[in-house]
């Protein structure tokens, strides 16, 4: 059974970093495409970055591109999302995802709250 579990959300002041961790058991990700999405009290849930398999190539929409930035150890079964200059828009809770079926995310973790103050 594929589990994601995410880690290393909390409280910071703008203009702050935070580093989250989803760890992924239950399955082979190493040949897996995996994101990050986040949603914001009444909002939609929305995309922020996702990496290949190998790490060889990330995407970010422009409200990230150039703060935040997706990694991952496929030793570790570990995906990271360090996030720089953040902004109290950015407060969010944020979900790890893995498309481990098919081309599409079918697995989601549970969330980790980011709170940024002004």
């Amino acid at each position: 059974q594929v589990q994601l579990v995410e880690s290393g959300g909390g409280l910071v002041q703008a203009g702050g970093s935070l580093r989250l961790s989803c760890a992924a058991s239950g399955g082979t990700f190493s040949s897996t495409a995996m994101g990050w999405f986040r949603q914001a009290p009444g909002k939609e849930r929305e995309f922020v970055a996702s990496i290949c398999w190998s790490g060889r190539n990330t995407y970010y929409p422009d409200s990230v591109k150039g703060r935040f930035a997706i990694s991952r150890d496929n030793a570790k079964n570990t995906v990271y999302l360090q996030m720089n200059s953040l902004k109290p828009e950015d407060t969010a809770v944020y979900y790890c995802t893995a498309a481990v079926g098919g081309p599409a995310y079918d697995h989601w973790g549970q969330g980790t709250q980011v709170t940024v103050s002004s």
